[in-house]
């Protein structure tokens, strides 16, 4: 086998079918396979794929994925949460002949919009159903991005084929930046739930576990409405803001720890704006709305972009009351007017106030749950954020007007520069326009800043054992995902529960 790439114009460029056949053409009809494909911007833009040519003798092997289990009288392995993490972990289950029961504390995936609607209109949080807790997890709502390519922690091609047999589209296996959009998601998370029941795997929403006793091979695990149910081991894969988790495992003697997170800023630009700065005309038919992503050292700590997403809306990512928390989405399309990313400061242990060290390992989750509220007390609405355009944030002064924003819930002019930390102010100050200087246009006084960006990762980590991945303090609990602190992201997390899924049957 050889690898070749070719390269075509954006506005033009054929489909990877359409590659394949050609390449093969020129190839003597050999066997050809596209195995990336990404957008290069840096002059005209084009689209750069990557094809493997086979030889006669050496046929391409396509994945395939692992036969699934009926499980209906198997062995019990309780999966609690219904995030990327549990429904990973639980579709990893019934191919290794054990019945998972998934226990999720929000409502369904199509259940849970009522309530983000809700909060989006009237400032209601519902502390079980919102835009991180429900089937689906935080990422349901938000693009559905899939960047992480790393295979250190395991085969990626195990969940974007998962994705794939339930419903997103087959681009996601070899584009370089691949999303599947926040209107596409719930299906896909619908249709894993109706595969793992019909395979004896068992659902129960509105399921808040409060209390975990026994032992491994024999856990009781108890709801909030005094439920009960037993299994031989837990997954435990509640996501990144389940304080309530870390609270109850404290109790039992499990081991947790202050974990660094990253803190500040939705940043909200027209889309046109971001589309001339890539692509240096603006944006052409065949081209998509254009991305971008950053890292600068600033003052010895990262400043980073998070979680772009072009063409996409703000929406309120509160769990609590009294708090205002933003996060970003997209559909498939990515068709809105505007382009929004979290800018974000790298926070370590060491970072926190003196004040809050009494906390111990809550240390990181008690000052970002106060830096929440201060935004919620700075606004007259409930939900409302508290914004300031990007120029004025820089001088230290409050915008007498605000740009029209995504935001359902609106913006209120403040005081940003003084509402965040100032060592996280400080360098967000310092890093706008350096980004400028790859980024025409970014530093402007049409850049909208909301606060805060606080939830890009858990404040908290649950110690577990590098090779048994079993919670340190409780043989059996096996810690994944975002919440456990080992993950971030779609992917990551589903790799993770698979990864926890596979020592739970080798255990």
């Amino acid at each position: 086998m050889e690898e070749i790439e070719l390269a075509f114009p954006a506005a033009s460029a054929p489909s990877a079918q359409e590659v394949e056949a050609l390449t093969s053409r020129r190839n003597g009809g050999r066997q050809c396979v596209v195995t990336k494909r990404s957008l290069d911007a840096r002059g005209e833009p084009l689209y750069r794929y990557r094809v493997e040519v086979y030889s006669p003798e050496d046929r391409y092997e396509p994945y395939s994925l692992p036969e699934y289990k009926d499980v209906f009288n198997a062995r019990p392995v309780a999966v609690v949460g219904a995030g990327p993490a549990g429904m990973f972990a639980a579709l990893k289950l019934l191919t290794l002949g054990y019945k998972p029961i998934i226990l999720e504390r929000g409502k369904d995936v199509h259940a849970r919009k009522t309530d983000m609607a809700r909060l989006s209109r009237t400032g209601e949080i519902n502390p079980d159903s919102n835009y991180c807790f429900g089937e689906g997890g935080a990422g349901a709502f938000s693009d559905g991005k899939l960047f992480t390519r790393s295979s250190k922690r395991g085969d990626i091609r195990e969940v974007l084929h998962q994705l794939v047999r339930f419903g997103a589209s087959a681009s996601i296996l070899i584009d370089a930046h691949p999303h599947i959009g926040s209107d596409k998601l719930p299906a896909i998370c619908e249709n894993i739930r109706k595969c793992i029941v019909s395979h004896g795997g068992e659902y129960h929403f509105d399921t808040c576990i409060v209390d975990i006793s026994g032992e491994k091979g024999a856990f009781e695990l108890t709801a909030r409405d005094g439920k009960c149910f037993k299994a031989e081991s837990i997954i435990l894969a509640t996501g990144h803001s389940a304080r309530g988790v870390y609270e109850m495992l404290l109790g039992k003697s499990v081991k947790l720890e202050a974990k660094g997170f990253a803190l500040g800023v939705r940043v909200e630009h027209p889309q046109s704006l971001i589309d001339r700065a890539r692509y240096k005309r603006g944006r052409v038919p065949g081209l998509p709305a254009a991305e971008y992503s950053f890292v600068q050292q600033v003052d010895g700590r990262g400043v980073f972009s998070f979680c772009m997403c072009p063409g996409g809306i703000l929406v309120p990512s509160s769990t609590e009351p009294q708090t205002v928390v933003l996060n970003g989405m997209s559909n498939s399309a990515r068709s809105s007017r505007w382009a929004n990313a979290g800018v974000v400061v790298q926070i370590e242990p060491e970072d926190v106030p003196s004040s809050y060290l009494s906390a111990g390992c809550f240390s990181l989750m008690d000052w970002q749950r106060d830096i929440e509220r201060a935004m919620f007390l700075r606004t007259s609405h409930p939900m409302a954020a508290p914004a300031q355009r990007m120029t004025d944030f820089c001088k230290g002064r409050i915008s007498s007007s605000l740009p029209q924003t995504s935001y359902f819930p609106g913006a209120i002019p403040s005081p940003l520069h003084t509402l965040l930390p100032s060592h996280v102010s400080g360098r967000l100050k310092k890093a706008f326009p350096l980004v400028e200087r790859n980024l025409r246009g970014y530093f402007s006084p049409d850049a909208l800043l909301l606060g805060v960006e606080s939830r890009t990762s858990s404040a908290v980590r649950i110690v577990r054992d590098p090779q048994t991945l079993e919670a340190v303090g409780m043989p059996g609990l096996y810690p994944c995902g975002e919440g456990a602190g080992y993950a971030g992201g779609i992917v990551s997390s589903a790799i993770d529960g698979i990864r926890c899924a596979q020592n739970v049957s080798e255990r």
